[in-house]
C-alpha cells in the first residue's frame, strides 16, 4: 500500500540550487578529491536521491525570479539574500532550469558543477547539451527558459471538455457557467441558484461514475474558471467524505469550493488565459482575485459566511505565506481542504505552456508539500480517496493491455480494478483486478502509466455509465 510519510519532508529546492552554485565555486578552488568538495557532493547527492525516490524526475525552473519544483512554485525559505544571489549567478550563466533523471551518479554532479564553472569559456562553440554529453553527463541537463508572450509556440487546448459528457456533469457545468457569466457581466450571484447547484453536485453528480471519471482523470483542456470551480467542488466533496464530515459541514465546504475562484470574474480574461509570462502588474491583478472573491461573496446575501473566507485564503499555505498577506494567521481548515483540491485540479488540467500532469505525479507533488503548503492529514485523505490511478483513468498494463479504471482499491491504491477495452476503445472486454497475485506472491498485472484520453478518442460515458454506486473509496 502506498502511503505518505508525514515524517518525510520534500526536498529543499533552493538548497539544491545553492549547493550547485557553491560546488561550482569550490570546483574552481580545490582539486576534485578534496574533502570540502566530497562533503558538498554528499549533501547534493542525498537531496537528489531523496527526490528521485518519490518522483520520476527532478525539475527546478526559475520563472520570473520564482523557483518552481516540478512545476509547482516553491516559496522562499527565509534565506532571501542567499537565494537572490544564487538566482542572479545562474542567470548570468544563462541557466534557468535544472533537470535530473534517475540513475544520476555522484560523479556526474561533480562534473556538471565543474562545467558550470567553465560554461562561459566556450571556445569550441558546442552547445551546452553537447558539452555535457562529452563529459559523460547523461542524467543532468541545464536549460534556458524563454518567456512566451503569444500562443504561437504553445499548444492550444480546448477551453472546456470536448468529449461527450455525463448529462449530470454537463448540467452542472452549464449552471456554473451561467452564474459566473452573470457576475462577470456586473450582475449579482443568486444564492438560491448556488444552493441548487451544490445540491446537484452532492446528490447527483458525485454518484455518476462517468462524471467522476471525467473530473478525476487527465483533463486535456484549458478549463475556464467555472469548469475548474465545479471540478474543485467535487474533489473537495470526495475529501469531505473521506474525512467523514457530516451533511451540513459538507454542504458548506462544497459551496465554498464552488465559489473559491469567483474573484477571477473581475480579472480580464486575456490575463487569466495569457500563455506567456505575466508582468508585475498582471501578476498583482491575478493574485488580487482572492480579495475580489471575498468581496463579491460578502456582498451576496444567503451564502454561508465561510464562502468568502475560503475565497480569501485558498492560496495561503501552512508554513509558507502565499497570498494575500494576512500575517501569521493559519488558514481555516476548509480553506486548507479547498487548497489541496484546487492545486490537484490545476495540475491535472492543461495549460498552453505545459501538458497536464498525470494523477500519479500530481499526488506525489501534493505529498512533497504536505506539512509545508498543505495539511498532511488532508493530503493523506485526498490521495486515499482519489488514488494514483483514479476512476476513469485510461492506463496501460505491463502486459501491453489498455484499460480504464472502473474501481479503485483503497487497500492497494496502485492496483485498481480495470475494464479492459477493445482496440477501438469503444467497448469493455471484461474486468481484471490488478491487485491479484500469482502463486509466488507477485502481482499478475502492474499498471505502468496513465495514457492521454483526448488523443485516444475515449468516451467515458460509454465505458463508465452512470451508477448509483460510488466507485471511489469513501
Amino acid at each position: 500500500m502506498t502511503t505518505i510519510d508525514s515524517g518525510t519532508d520534500p526536498i529543499d529546492a533552493l538548497a539544491l540550487l545553492r549547493g550547485f552554485v557553491s560546488l561550482r565555486r569550490l570546483a574552481g578552488m580545490y582539486p576534485s578529491g578534496h574533502p570540502v568538495i566530497a562533503q558538498k557532493l554528499d549533501e547534493l547527492h542525498a537531496i537528489v536521491q531523496a527526490h528521485l525516490r518519490q518522483s520520476p524526475v527532478l525539475t527546478i525552473d526559475v520563472i520570473r525570479g520564482e523557483v518552481h519544483l516540478d512545476g509547482v512554485a516553491y516559496r522562499d525559505d527565509g534565506m532571501a539574500t542567499a537565494t537572490a544571489q544564487t538566482l542572479s549567478e545562474l542567470g548570468t550563466l544563462g541557466i534557468d532550469s535544472l533537470h535530473i533523471t534517475p540513475g544520476v551518479e555522484r560523479d556526474e554532479i561533480r562534473l556538471a558543477a565543474e562545467l558550470l564553472d567553465q560554461v562561459r569559456d566556450n571556445t569550441s562553440g558546442e552547445n551546452l547539451e553537447a558539452r555535457l554529453a562529452a563529459r559523460g553527463i547523461r542524467h543532468i541537463s541545464f536549460g534556458r527558459i524563454v518567456p512566451l508572450d503569444t500562443r504561437w509556440r504553445g499548444r492550444i487546448w480546448p477551453d472546456a471538455p470536448t468529449s461527450p459528457l455525463d448529462p449530470l456533469y454537463a448540467q452542472s457545468l452549464a449552471q456554473a457557467e451561467q452564474a459566473f457569466d452573470t457576475v462577470s457581466s456586473g450582475g449579482s450571484l443568486d444564492a438560491a441558484s448556488v444552493r441548487d447547484l451544490v445540491q446537484l453536485l452532492i446528490g447527483e453528480v458525485v454518484r455518476s461514475n462517468a462524471a467522476l471519471g471525467q473530473i478525476l482523470s487527465l483533463k486535456e483542456y484549458e478549463n475556464l474558471t467555472y469548469c475548474h470551480s465545479v471540478n474543485v467542488a467535487i474533489l473537495s466533496l470526495l475529501l469531505a467524505r473521506q474525512l467523514a464530515f457530516d451533511e451540513a459541514t459538507t454542504f458548506i465546504l462544497v459551496e465554498s469550493a464552488l465559489l473559491h475562484d469567483i474573484g477571477k470574474t473581475r480579472v480580464p480574461l486575456e490575463i487569466v488565459k495569457k500563455p506567456g509570462a505575466l508582468n508585475r502588474a498582471e501578476r498583482k491583478l491575478i493574485e488580487a482575485h482572492t480579495t475580489f472573491g471575498a468581496e463579491i461573496l460578502m456582498e451576496t446575501p444567503g451564502l454561508h459566511p465561510m464562502a468568502p473566507v475560503v475565497a480569501l485564503e485558498h492560496h495561503r499555505g501552512l508554513s509558507e505565506p502565499g497570498y494575500p498577506d494576512l500575517g501569521d494567521a493559519t488558514p481555516h481548515i476548509m480553506s486548507q481542504i479547498v487548497s489541496v483540491a484546487d492545486v490537484y485540479e490545476a495540475m491535472t488540467g492543461s495549460r498552453s505552456y505545459r501538458e497536464p500532469l498525470r494523477p500519479e505525479h500530481a499526488c506525489l507533488v501534493l505529498a512533497r508539500q504536505a506539512g509545508i503548503r498543505f495539511n498532511t492529514a488532508f493530503v493523506k485523505a485526498f490521495v486515499a480517496a482519489v488514488t494514483f490511478f483514479p476512476l476513469g483513468s485510461l492506463v496501460r498494463t505491463n502486459r501491453d493491455e489498455t484499460g480504464v479504471v472502473i474501481r479503485t482499491n483503497p487497500k492497494d491504491p496502485m492496483h485498481p480494478v480495470l475494464g479492459l477495452v477493445s482496440d477501438d476503445l469503444e467497448r469493455l472486454l471484461g474486468e481484471v483486478d490488478t491487485s491479484v497475485r500469482n502463486s509466488s506472491g507477485a502481482y499478475e498485472r502492474q499498471v505502468v502509466g496513465t495514457l492521454p484520453q483526448r488523443e485516444q478518442g475515449v468516451d467515458l460515458t460509454k465505458l463508465l455509465p452512470s451508477s448509483d454506486t460510488l466507485a471511489v473509496s469513501a
